[in-house]
């Protein structure tokens, strides 16, 4: 089993910065993180992904060259620094955790863990 808690989410104003942690636990072999993020008038929405050994990422065409996923494997923890923050980005940020490989990563049905959520809320 692994366990995940996010952290840093509130409020912000458009245009700021955020940085959410996502610790992990547990002694299940965890593959890739990933960050999505639900909103009442959306799907769950992939993020940006990152493998945990090595460096590989992904990132959504919506918060490409906004956001940077990275990981501090010593700590555990998956970071998403979230830059340029606009309205529609407010959601609630998960973290998801997988065992298996980097195939379909934006897909949420392929994630084996995932944390209770954060909220980012964006004001105009």
């Amino acid at each position: 089993q692994v366990q995940l808690v996010e952290s840093g989410g509130g409020l912000v104003q458009a245009g700021g910065s955020l940085r959410l942690s996502c610790a992990a636990s547990g002694r299940t072999f965890i593959y890739a993180i990933c960050w999505f993020r639900l909103a009442p008038w959306w799907e769950r929405d992939f993020v940006a992904a990152i493998t945990w050994g090595g460096s590989t990422t992904v990132y959504a065409d919506a918060v490409t060259g906004r956001f940077t996923i990275s990981r501090d494997n010593a700590k555990n923890t998956v970071y998403l620094q979230m830059t340029s923050l606009k309205p529609e980005d407010t959601a609630v940020y998960y973290c998801a955790a997988r065992k298996g490989s980097w195939a379909q990563v934006v897909l949420h049905t392929m994630y084996d863990y995932w944390g209770q959520g954060t909220q980012v809320p964006v004001s105009s």
